[in-house]
């Protein structure tokens, strides 16, 4: 990724000490310059709109104002990337994905806590996710920050007494969504799994596309999205109480269900298994990350493959690099496979999907809000 002038950075921290670490680390960087620093969420907010940074990094746990509160303030007024700096704590995993969801781009684990003497640990991602954050055209966030939003008050009003959306409801009325009559159908008999691969942006898109799937879906949904250990848990918990589909992290031995969508667990590749009882969940934490990934979409895809009767519709959403490219190969030779990838203009970062349409794997591309519509129309099909 090339950048011809220097990307301006506000770093955000009530300790001292970690503003001056961050700071440090970015500065060393040629293309990035440390235009500030801020204490507090308030402070974030002034020096956001003063300094117009291109991209800020914002601890989540401050006082005055914390970085949830500053992250929506920001977003409302001067949108600009975020990435979040979080504790492994379980209410730090839980804000994480409220950040996700209020339109921060990625985020960073702080390895050894709120104040991390460790922090070298993570120097080298700390410079690559600001860098990859300061590609984002924030039109893509700020769009689907307004669906969410939208979704979440439409998801309000059809509450059962359950706590849960309606079984047989979905939260809009995807008949209306404009898809392309030459959609592809599946030609074969077999049962049909959604199988969906995703990373940087992923949170918020997964959202997007799952909070529309009715429980009553012939299909389960199994997902990668690249996250560490613990988040993949709050992200689960998170969605699972906005879908009417179930939505948990993928356990060992989980049988594999209809209307229900599992998440890899962060550190652990997901892969489908058979047995007589039917199709279930293997987690694999020995074999190793591939292209820096565990899990991968492309192991998981692989895994897929070796499942010769089943047909699959493959998506392949926001996120950098190419994984699912290599797993999205193996599985078109076997032709029970439709693959769908995210379009460019939707994409907060077009790098999985446009692999997909480049090596011309992508049976349709489609905006981020007509993927759930595409999805029903080719399982029903």
């Amino acid at each position: 990724m090339a950048f011809s002038y220097s990307k301006k950075v506000l770093v955000v921290d009530d300790s001292a000490f970690m503003r001056k670490l961050i700071s440090d680390f970015l500065s060393e960087h040629d293309l990035i310059e440390v235009v500030g620093t801020a204490r507090n969420g308030k402070e974030a907010v002034e020096k956001v709109i003063s300094l117009k940074p291109d991209v800020v990094t914002m601890d989540v746990e401050m006082p005055i104002m914390n970085g949830l509160e500053a992250l929506k303030e920001i977003m409302d007024k001067e949108p600009v990337p975020v990435v979040m700096l979080s504790s492994t704590t379980k209410s730090g995993e839980e804000n994480t994905i409220l950040a996700m969801e209020y339109g921060a781009i990625d985020f960073i684990t702080k390895p050894g806590g709120a104040i991390s003497l460790n922090l070298h640990e993570v120097r080298e991602e700390i410079i690559n996710k600001v860098m990859t954050a300061a590609s984002v055209r924030m039109s893509t966030v700020t769009r689907k920050r307004t669906s969410i939003i939208q979704q979440q008050e439409r998801t309000k009003k059809i509450i059962t007494h359950k706590g849960k959306p309606s079984a047989n409801v979905s939260p809009v009325d995807i008949t209306k969504t404009v898809i392309s009559k030459d959609t592809k159908k599946f030609t074969k008999d077999g049962k049909n799994f959604v199988i969906i691969g995703t990373s940087t942006g992923g949170p918020r898109a997964l959202q997007e596309v799952l909070v529309h799937l009715p429980a009553s879906i012939e299909a389960p949904i199994l997902i990668v999205q690249h996250m560490p250990a613990g988040f993949t848990r709050s992200l689960a918990e998170r969605l699972d109480g906005l879908c009417a589909i179930r939505v948990k992290e993928a356990e060992q031995g989980d049988l594999i269900e209809n209307g229900t969508a599992y998440i890899a667990p962060g550190g652990k590749h997901l892969k489908i298994a058979r047995s007589v009882k039917g199709y279930y969940i293997e987690l694999d934490s020995s074999e190793p990350p591939r292209t820096g990934h565990r899990p991968s979409v492309d192991v998981m895809f692989e895994s897929a493959a070796n499942q010769h009767d089943l047909n699959y519709l493959a998506v392949i959403m926001t996120g950098m690099g190419q994984d699912g490219k290599e797993g999205t190969k193996l599985l078109k030779e076997n032709g029970r496979t439709i693959t769908v990838a995210e379009s460019q203009k939707t994409s907060v970062v077009y790098g999985m999907p446009k692999a997909i349409k480049e090596a011309n794997l992508a049976d349709e591309v489609v905006d981020l809000h007509d993927i759930s519509a595409s999805i029903l129309k080719i399982i029903k099909s």
